[in-house]
Formats: structure tokens, C-alpha cells, sequence
């Protein structure tokens, strides 16, 4: 497609030297495709999860109906760490900070009437990855979408919750197998999902510069290649499906050269150090979120403008998906107008402001070029401190990636608290009169309706098949070369419940304490 400007000037693809490295060519500094948005913008998606599954369905046929491209899915902190919404451990959580999914009648009203063969969809799900999952091909067997038509993102890092997060059940060993097992499973069964997406934006939230968030993120995805191939695994396979997660933070130039650098960190580092061939799988693909750290109480309008950039720097860092948080995040989960306009601030940087028509418009620049070069520099020599260490997980067990975010993020707040950083609207150019807007309440009788449910599956499924499902899956945990993910589908199929799943697995692997 031939493309101009508004005074008609034609513009090619791509600005370069004819006799360097291209769009879409190793190591894929300017991006992945040769063609990037000029063939098709990126995902526009919008995580979202409400306090129950009828509420969240109701808002991703919304999200759809306002031009959003694929959906992304927010849990409750006990779906997060396998406790079934009945549990004492999730008295007071269920459906706070997302939906609560018990079993796969949840599952089943969550994505009622939304066609999963046309919709990618996203989960930031990590410790029960593997169960979540297993419901979504449960409920696509059922409703006869193929799986090799599912397209989507577990996150599944579980490392990273180790990091920065903290929703994890088991130890280190047991939750890496799962990862593996879930990579072997889905390159024979669901060619075209995305089994993992190694996340740098929740390290980038609990405080990390944007060096941290390249090295740790890589350093977390060298853990999970060479468990992978030391399962046996060929890297040109399960390599292919491997995607990433970042933040895009304020700082706009630093956040730009952020993505270029962690593409060919990326790519060089499955060509040299694993020896991949395959073009899919040295490409660094990865979805971003805007920086809800950054979002603030006092005059939330501001967000709006803080995401903006966030966004357009992460468009012009070549990302393959996005997510733009809300004005209102800092207060509430969004209202529908909010998250509206969060979506057409996407929407407006997608079909208005000519970035797209150029593939990494801002190649070749002197500042962009050279900040590339110091955060490789500066990322490579973290990689090296935690391959002395002996890895990501060995480097965990010692605090080191703890201890450096906690150190940066107490540097960033002393600035802050001094403003030697500005924070406009906190420690600078502050209001005293600001209106509160209206929030997104959360309903009162959800969790009623959710226990209900969950009481209801319990009553009427068949209690033996149930327990036999769950005494195999705990049988197969205890063997090391038996994959999981058939035995976790066959108890989805019998509605045991997440939490039930998630107590046999611990019986058998134990849970981490930190």
C-alpha cells in the first residue's frame, strides 16, 4: 500500500541504508516484520476482569463492539494462587482485582457467545497457567473450535512472580516442569498459541529501571529455553511460540530504544547461545501495557496524557500488541467511559497520526542509536552477574533480582520525595481542589452468585469420575517424564475446581514460602 503524508509527499517503508540490516531480518532491531503496521497495525487489546464472569463477558462484547482486536484477561488473586473462590484463603479477594475462576462452568459464562476462533486472547495467569489453560481448550473442544484455531498468551512466567509478583504455589523445580510441560503440549496440540509471555512489566512495577527490565526479562527467558531443551525440546520448535511482556514507562527515547535493544538482545542470544536457526523463533515478539505505576489519584486527567506517550513510544518501538490502562486505574477498576477513551487513544495513534505508515521511523538516530548501544552494554553485564550466580532461578534463591529492584525502586521514591523527580500533580503543580470522578463500583452480589455456582458444579457432577481424574493427575505428578497437561484436561473436563487441581499438585510438589 502506497503511503503519504497529509501534504501528499510519498513515503517509503523504510529509512536506511539499502546495504544494512532491514525490518524483519536478523537480529530484528527495527522489527520483526519487513512491513510492520503498513500491512497490519498492531493487537489493540484491554485487559479487563470483573467480580464475577457474567460481568466480564458483558465488557469484552463491549471492548469488542468498540474496535478492540483481542481480549486480555484479569484474574482475582485467588484464581491467581489456586484457591477456589469457596476457600478460606479468598475471603474478602474473590473478584476484587479481577474475575474469579473456580471450574469450567466459570470459564464457560466468561467467554459466552465470543468466537474463540477469531479472537486471540491474552490470560495473565502464571502459577495455575497450566489449569486456565486447560479450560479454554475444554471449552473449545465443547463448542467445536478446532485447536489449532485457538490463538492467544498464557503468561506462564512463573519466575518472574518469584521476582517481583508473589503469586506462586510451588517451588522453583516443579513450577519450571510445568512451564515445559505446557510448551511441549501446546506445540503438538495448539500450534498457534503463544505459551508463554516472559514478562519484564511487573518487574518494571515493583520499581526496576529500564536496564533491570531487559536483563531480568531475558535472563528469565534464558532459564526457560534451557529447561525446555534440557527437557528435550528442539529450541527451533517451541522457540517459535516464545513471546515477551514489557512496560512502557515515561521516560519516551529510553522506553523506544528499551524495545529496539531487547529484540536483538533477544536474537542474538537464541542464535549464539542456543544455536536456533529458525527466523520465529530469534524474533522477539511481545505485547506492552502502559505503566500503571506512573498513574496517579491526584488529577487523573493527567493519565490520559502519560499514557498517550506511553503508547506512542511503544508503537514506535515496534510492539506487536497493546494495552493502554485507564484514566482512573489509580482509584478503581475503569468505568466503560474511561476505558473507552483508553482504547481510542490506540485507535487515534493507529488511523490519524501517521506513525505507522514507516517502519521504525526513528532508525538512525543519533540519540535512539546510542541509548540502544548503552542499554545492551549495561543489560549484558546484569546477564553476566546472573550467569555467574548460575542462572535466573539460582540468582532468585540468593535475592539477587529482589535486592537490585528494591534498591532501584528506594532510589526512584528519595528522588521523588526531594523532586528531584517531577511528578506533575503529586510533587509539582499541584491542585487543591480536584473533583473525584465516579468509579466503577463492584457489585456486592457477585461473590454470592459466584459461591452459588461453585456449590452447584460441586453438587452436580459425577463426585467419582472427579476423584479419579485427580488421583491420576497426582499419580502423574510424582512420575518426572510424564507431561501434566493431559492429565489437568481430563479433570477440567470432570469440573474439579482450580483449587482442587492446584491441592493435589501440592501434595506432591509442596508449596514455596519464599
Amino acid at each position: 500500500m502506497n503511503k503519504k503524508t497529509n501534504s501528499g509527499i510519498p513515503l517509503k517503508s523504510f529509512y536506511g541504508p539499502d546495504n544494512k540490516e532491514q525490518p524483519g531480518e536478523f537480529p530484528f532491531t527495527h522489527g520483526v516484520y519487513p512491513s510492520m503496521y503498513r500491512g497490519r497495525l498492531w493487537t489493540m487489546r484491554q485487559y479487563a476482569g470483573f467480580a464475577s464472569a457474567e460481568e466480564s463477558n458483558n465488557r469484552y462484547h463491549y471492548l469488542l463492539d468498540q474496535g478492540v482486536m483481542g481480549l486480555s484477561v484479569a484474574f482475582d488473586l485467588p484464581t491467581q494462587t489456586g484457591y477456589d473462590s469457596d476457600h478460606d484463603m479468598a475471603y474478602g479477594e474473590v473478584g476484587r482485582v479481577g474475575v474469579p475462576i473456580s471450574s469450567l462452568a466459570d470459564m464457560e459464562i466468561l467467554f459466552k457467545n465470543i468466537p474463540l476462533e477469531k479472537v486471540s486472547v491474552s490470560m495473565t495467569i502464571n502459577s495455575t497457567a497450566a489449569i486456565l489453560l486447560a479450560m479454554i481448550i475444554a471449552m473449545a473442544d465443547k463448542t467445536g473450535v478446532k485447536r489449532q484455531a485457538l490463538r492467544g498468551t498464557i503468561q506462564n512466567d512463573i519466575l518472574k512472580e518469584y521476582i517481583a509478583r508473589g503469586t506462586y504455589i510451588f517451588p522453583p523445580k516443579p513450577s519450571m516442569r510445568i512451564v515445559t510441560d505446557i510448551f511441549e503440549y501446546c506445540g503438538k496440540e495448539l500450534p498457534n498459541w503463544n505459551t508463554i509471555s516472559i514478562s519484564g512489566y511487573h518487574i518494571r512495577e515493583a520499581g526496576s529501571t529500564a536496564v533491570q527490565e531487559i536483563a531480568f526479562t531475558l535472563a528469565n527467558g534464558i532459564e526457560y529455553v534451557q529447561s525446555a531443551i534440557d527437557a528435550g525440546l528442539d529450541v527451533n520448535s517451541f522457540g517459535k511460540r516464545l513471546s515477551f511482556f514489557f512496560n512502557s514507562h515515561n521516560n519516551f527515547f529510553e522506553e523506544i530504544a528499551k524495545f529496539r535493544t531487547a529484540r536483538r538482545m533477544w536474537a542474538r542470544i537464541m542464535k549464539d547461545r542456543f544455536g536456533a536457526t529458525e527466523p520465529k523463533a530469534l524474533a522477539c515478539r511481545f505485547h506492552t501495557q502502559t505503566a500503571g505505576s506512573t498513574l496517579t489519584a491526584q488529577q487523573i486527567d493527567n493519565n490520559v496524557v502519560r499514557t498517550t506517550l506511553q503508547a506512542t513510544a511503544a508503537v514506535l518501538g515496534g510492539t506487536q500488541s497493546l494495552h493502554t490502562n485507564s484514566k482512573d486505574e489509580a482509584l478503581a477498576l475503569p468505568t466503560e467511559e474511561s476505558v473507552r477513551l483508553a482504547l481510542r487513544t490506540q485507535q487515534i495513534i493507529g488511523y490519524e497520526s501517521g506513525i505507522p505508515d514507516v517502519v521504525d521511523p526513528l532508525a538512525g538516530s543519533y540519540y535512539i542509536e546510542s541509548l540502544c548501544n548503552e542499554l545492551e552494554e549495561r543489560a549484558l553485564d546484569l546477564i553476566g552477574k546472573i550467569d555467574n550466580l548460575g542462572g535466573s532461578a539460582k540468582a532468585i534463591e540468593q535475592e539477587y533480582q529482589q535486592n537490585e529492584i528494591a534498591n532501584s525502586a528506594f532510589d526512584y521514591q528519595k528522588k521523588v520525595d526531594n523532586e528531584e523527580k517531577v511528578i506533575v500533580g503529586v510533587n509539582k503543580f499541584v491542585s487543591e481542589n480536584t473533583s473525584s470522578p465516579p468509579l466503577q463500583p463492584i457489585n456486592p452480589k457477585a461473590v454470592e452468585s459466584q459461591l452459588a455456582r461453585l456449590k452447584q458444579v460441586k453438587t452436580n457432577r459425577d463426585q467419582i469420575r472427579v476423584e479419579n481424574s485427580l488421583s491420576n493427575l497426582k499419580q502423574a505428578a510424582r512420575k518426572n517424564n510424564c507431561n501434566l497437561m493431559p492429565f489437568i484436561l481430563t479433570a477440567v473436563n470432570e469440573y474439579a475446581t482450580l483449587g482442587e487441581i492446584s491441592g493435589k499438585l501440592k501434595e506432591v510438589f509442596g508449596e514455596y514460602s519464599g
